[in-house]
């Protein structure tokens, strides 16, 4: 039996894509996602799937955005684990962050002033006293801020959780492979996307930045994720402990590891001493697409109806993206903008 036109093709199998795809298929749209190569290929297939916000201050709308994106991100990965019955990794569990100096002390408290009222009484920031556990980071001045707005997901498990929850609602998902485009088309594509945009708009639209970052054998599932040294360190639900990562701009190999990698989880052994004997269990390379403007690209591709652009996600992509599917599917299956004007092509 010939399969039914679908309503919407989904091109590219990252974060991005991948929840696009599910919110569509679970607002009764027929779906089917296309990834030539292999679901997470890209930056959406690293180690580390913090989902943490930007600092409570300067608010805009990204920040908003963003915060109405962490804020239903419990919701929306336990109803696509309910959907595929298998597990996507997220906790909302906190995060510790070091203090470096009195004044990285008195901003962390002004912090905490305006995290009252930007977060809506719906998480809080706190600056408290450490108390020397394994899993805490070290600390010159005693103190960390604890945040209850920041969660995990494990991306790979993710990945494969979205991929259940689209053909359990009837979609299609190609991976490996081509497919022709039905329906509205959304290029949720990544660096390629961008580098496509760039050509056909005749401005810069954006480029990768390559990432290192690597998994550790460390069972800490239960404690909250740590910010120190400029580095994430994030707890998974399978006993890894994710720490990432670098950011740069210039590379001989996107893909490659290097000394950079082994600073960086030198540092990661030095903030946390529940790390210092972990074994390395796998170092990962990409890139990642960062939008010229810094904020995700979304919205209508100018000048080619029908298709749809959802690129950009860059470090903030797992944090951002049951948002960014919510306001693709007003947008597509319902013709209501509700993207911010910051985000638009």
């Amino acid at each position: 039996m010939a399969r039914v036109q679908a309503d919407i093709t989904v091109r590219g199998g990252g974060i991005f894509g991948l929840c696009i795809a599910y919110e569509a298929a679970r607002r009764g749209a027929r779906v089917q996602l296309v990834e030539t190569q292999a679901l997470g290929a890209g930056s959406s297939g690293g180690v580390v799937g913090a989902l943490t916000p930007h600092v409570p201050e300067n608010w805009n709308s990204k920040k908003a955005f963003q915060l109405d994106s962490l804020l239903m991100a419990q919701e929306f990965w336990e109803d696509v684990e309910q959907c595929a019955d298998l597990p996507t990794g997220y906790a909302r569990l906190g995060r510790l962050q070091a203090i470096g100096d009195a004044q990285a002390l008195t901003l962390a408290n002004a912090r905490a002033i305006s995290a009252a009222d930007l977060w809506q009484g719906r998480a809080t920031w706190q600056v408290r006293p450490a108390t020397g556990a394994a899993h805490e980071p070290r600390s010159a001045t005693q103190m960390l801020i604890e945040d209850t707005l920041s969660a995990r997901l494990h991306p790979r498990l993710a990945a494969q959780a979205l991929r259940g929850a689209i053909t359990a609602l009837d979609g299609e998902v190609i991976e490996g492979a081509d497919a022709p485009d039905q329906g509205a088309v959304v290029w949720a594509t990544g660096l390629a996307g961008l580098n496509d945009l760039t050509h056909a708009l005749g401005r810069p639209m954006g480029s990768g930045v390559k990432g290192q970052a690597a998994l550790l054998q460390c069972d800490l599932r239960n404690c909250p994720q740590i910010y120190a040294e400029s580095l994430h360190i994030v707890p998974h639900i399978d006993g890894t402990v994710g720490i990432g990562s670098t950011s740069e701009n210039q590379w001989q190999d996107p893909s490659s590891t290097d000394a950079l990698l082994e600073a960086l989880i030198a540092r990661a052994r030095a903030v946390m001493p529940a790390l210092q004997d972990a074994p390395v269990l796998q170092r990962w390379a990409g890139l990642r697409p960062r939008a010229s403007s810094r904020a995700p690209l979304l919205g209508q591709w100018p000048q080619r109806a029908g298709h749809y652009v959802a690129n950009g996600g860059f470090k903030i992509g797992f944090g951002m993206a049951p948002k960014v599917a919510q306001v693709m599917a007003d947008l597509i299956l319902d013709g209501r903008d509700t993207i911010p004007p910051d985000f638009k092509i």
